[in-house]
């Protein structure tokens, strides 16, 4: 084998044949079996992937001379000869997880069981639909690869996880440098030279929230989203739910008020024009300057700009209008949110982004709203909690989700 990402990233078909193609395949299979349920036996590989033992026991020694497979040693049986189990060699094959986020950028490095190797966050990045920020996007995805301390060679795919619209089929942003006839993920994957795949933020983040569940059993999920903007990543019998062109979740977009309000997208009365962290932001300061009282007033009249974060930390501080806006958010969300309970029955909701951050002032009155609009008899096993996961989580599942790809899971 020439190198990892040859044996990984090129097509068997493209230039080998015959037992050669065959035995890439069936090494493949046995890497992405034991990524899945991690050590096992020969007797195991050659009853869950039909091949034979002499054939198993030839391409497993392979991979451990090519440091990707390690032998475990012998593992106590009832009774008989005691096999030897084989695992996944972590510290050979590396995976680069990177969110490009509207105020900072986050990147991560994943081995074989997902575990996260390092990881460092960027607060001076600014995200701009200029040339001069993908420039900069490119240069930092390369610089962190060149400097994360591995070996460029083992790391075989970047995860790119960016806010809005994308597509991860053709690996194009709806949102962010449309100009040029590339794709964003050619455009990266040309600079950095290593493969790269394109992902949308919450759907990334959605699945880091299913990987990292406390419940492993859960297959149907919803992750709600509630930052600046609304929306959701869904999971259907443990797969992501793209929809036809990968946009599905654009939940935040329903027309869900009879207002005049003019959304981001450009339509009116859209879901995010009332619960969404802009929406609560330009209550707040509509408030202020009809006199309501809030201890956020000292920080609008020195000109400063009140953000969501002000919003939340104030409410905890007991800044009554402050908890009366977000409480007034959960009661809104609730009732879109059951109609996502009608329509996908869930097993469990759970609720990230900045908003969450609000703990019961936004979560009490959610799930109140959301009992009184769903079914019963569909609401009634569906459990809502608040994401736990700190602010890696969009790096690390786009990293989970390039690594799935790769391997072959």
């Amino acid at each position: 084998m020439a190198s990892l990402t040859e044996f990984f990233n090129n097509e068997p078909n493209e230039k080998l044949k015959g037992v050669t193609h065959k035995n890439i395949a069936i090494k493949r299979n046995i890497i992405a079996y034991m990524a899945i349920n991690g050590e096992c036996s020969h007797s195991e590989l050659t009853k869950e992937l039909h091949i034979s033992v002499p054939t198993i026991t030839k391409l497993v020694q392979e991979l451990i001379d090519e440091n990707i497979v390690v032998d475990l040693g012998k593992v106590e049986t009832p009774g008989g000869r005691r096999p030897n189990v084989f695992g996944l060699a972590n510290s050979a094959i590396y995976f680069v997880g990177v969110n490009v986020g509207r105020d900072n950028m986050t990147y991560v490095v994943t081995d074989l069981q997902n575990n996260i190797i390092k990881e460092v966050t960027d607060n001076s990045f600014e995200l701009q639909d200029r040339t001069q920020c993908l420039e900069k996007i490119c240069s930092n995805i390369e610089e962190f690869v060149d400097t994360c301390g591995i070996d460029r060679s083992k790391i075989l795919g970047v995860g790119v996880s960016i806010v809005g619209r994308v597509n991860p089929e053709t690996g194009r942003s709806y949102a962010y440098f449309t100009s040029s006839e590339e794709s964003l993920r050619d455009i990266i994957q040309e600079r950095i030279k290593i493969r790269v795949l394109l992902e949308n933020d919450t759907r990334a983040r959605c699945y880091a929230e299913y990987n990292c569940s406390r419940s492993k059993v859960v297959n149907d999920l919803i992750y709600l989203h509630l930052g600046r903007g609304v929306a959701i990543g869904i999971v259907i019998d443990g797969k992501l739910y793209y929809g036809k062109n990968g946009f599905a979740g654009e939940f935040g977009h329903i027309p869900f008020f009879d207002n005049e309000t003019i959304c981001a997208c450009g339509k009116k009365g859209c879901l995010e024009t009332e619960v969404s962290g802009i929406a609560i932001e330009e209550k707040m300061v509509k408030m202020i300057k009809s006199g309501v009282n809030t201890i956020l007033r000292d920080k609008f009249d020195r000109g400063e700009q009140i953000h969501i974060n002000d919003i939340i930390a104030a409410a905890r501080n007991d800044d009554n209008l402050s908890i009366e806006l977000i409480e007034e958010v959960g009661e809104k969300l609730g009732k879109a949110v059951a109609f996502l309970i009608n329509i996908f029955n869930p097993e469990t909701i759970i609720v990230g982004g900045n908003l969450a951050a609000a703990g019961d002032y936004i979560m009490l009155p959610l799930k109140a709203s959301t009992n009184k609009y769903s079914l019963n008899l569909v609401y009634r096993d569906t459990k809502f909690r608040q994401s736990k996961m700190s602010e890696n989580a969009c790096a690390w599942g786009v990293a989970m989700l390039i690594h799935n790809k790769i391997i072959g899971l």
